[in-house]
């Protein structure tokens, strides 16, 4: 099947266009204006195509070419609607667009699928208005605690439950995951650059990393920084340099595959002259094996006691997020991989380093992903890009593969 590069390029930047944000790139956050004039004008090209639109309670939309023989199986794809502030043109919504002109050209080719074919337009992914993410896809198999958004606020202080009723949305009245979806395929750009380096077009997501990330502080002694001399100090900053150097170096040996990243970094009183007595870091390690990342924080956690120890130095270790990696459907990445083949693409198996709808729908439905390169590996800028034929690429594999479960 033939995709119009000049149709997948002016689709792409008609919804890329919905933005909220007046500089560059797009911002289309849970709940803002931008968000709720997409998914409005989304479905009104899903109708236009034939096809029946439903939103759920909370925003989830649904666009359904209903299946002939099996009305009660359904084969779903597409992504979150959602962007960061100032995000790219791909991230979430070339998942939709992908399914739109998918389903598009395999309802014009082959006319009604056996089973039912849907493209959800997911509502939340990225977490960037309010402090929840999945908030979409974990409504749908009735995961999300609502009592987790009941009280949180934006930057601006609008209450999650204040905006969402704002845009005509509520709890859902019964907490009552699907049960009809047989298959979940989501297409996403990489937001990496292992594709790009390696030379493929096509990604074949094999699994998607599991996560541990840290809040850690440590509490040593702010003193003056010209008559403190320096075998007298607790220093915290030169406490996290220690950790650092020590536990980047452990994360190289370890394994290829293996991420570690010490991201936000908060000395006090952070000032020119005084030495830093306590300093706030946080720590994201990622790895598709549960067992190697477990064993390898852990020995991170003893390093970092073990030197904060060495300089007379506090430790407080808050381990807040523990995900488990989340391992794609065998059968599906199988299938990607034959319709890769046909379609004579240059493919790679490979993991996912970042989060993706495709792993909560994993945990409860027969799911795959199939990547697409990132220019330069860029992602969450307004930079974010990807060629046009790649793309193609990506939407031909998606269409195959999901006339191959739905047909």
């Amino acid at each position: 099947m033939d995709f119009p590069i000049t149709e997948i390029g002016q689709t792409l930047a008609w919804l890329s266009a919905i933005s909220d944000g007046q500089g560059k790139g797009t911002t289309r956050t849970l709940y803002s204006p931008s968000w709720l004039k997409a998914q409005n004008e989304l479905r009104e090209r899903f109708e236009a195509l034939g096809l029946s639109c439903s939103f759920d309670a909370i925003g989830n939309l649904y666009a359904t070419l209903e299946g002939a023989e099996r009305p009660d199986e359904t084969i779903a794809t597409g992504s979150h609607v959602d962007t960061v502030v100032s995000g790219g043109r791909l991230d979430g919504q070339l998942g939709i667009v992908g399914g739109y002109l998918a389903v598009k050209k395999l309802r014009e080719t082959y006319g009604r699928p056996k089973r039912n074919l849907q493209v959800i337009s997911l509502a939340e992914e990225e977490g960037s208005r309010f402090p929840y993410v999945f908030w979409g896809s974990k409504n749908i198999f009735g995961l999300a605690d609502w009592k987790d958004v009941e009280n949180i606020a934006d930057a601006d202080g609008v209450r999650f439950v204040d905006a969402m009723r704002g845009c005509g949305f509520d709890f859902p009245k019964e907490n009552r995951p699907r049960t009809d979806i047989r298959a979940f395929i989501e297409l996403h750009i990489e937001q990496g650059n292992f594709l790009e380096r390696e030379g493929g077009t096509v990604g074949v997501v094999t699994s998607i990393v599991g996560q541990k990330r840290y809040n850690i502080v440590l509490k040593g002694e702010s003193n003056h920084a010209g008559t403190t001399l320096m075998r007298y100090r607790r220093d915290t900053v030169q406490c996290f340099a220690r950790i650092v150097d020590a536990s980047i170096e452990k994360a190289k040996k370890r394994d290829e595959f293996l991420v570690l990243t010490f991201g936000k970094v908060v000395p006090s009183p952070n000032a020119v002259n005084v030495v830093p007595g306590e300093t706030l870091f946080t720590m994201d390690c990622r790895h598709t094996d549960e067992r190697l990342l477990r064993e390898f924080t852990a020995e991170v956690e003893q390093d970092m006691r073990r030197i904060a120890g060495e300089m007379g130095i506090g430790i407080e270790i808050d381990n807040w997020m523990n995900e488990k990696p989340v391992p794609m459907d065998g059968a599906i990445a199988s299938l990607i991989e034959d319709v890769c083949g046909e379609q004579k693409l240059d493919y790679r198996k490979m993991h996912s380093g970042a989060g993706h709808d495709a792993q909560i729908f994993a945990a409860h439905v027969p799911t795959g992903m199939i990547f697409v390169p990132s220019i330069a590996g860029i992602s969450h800028n307004p930079a974010e890009d990807t060629g046009l034929d790649d793309i193609r690429a990506g939407i031909t594999v998606l269409s195959e593969t999901l006339r191959r479960l739905a047909y």
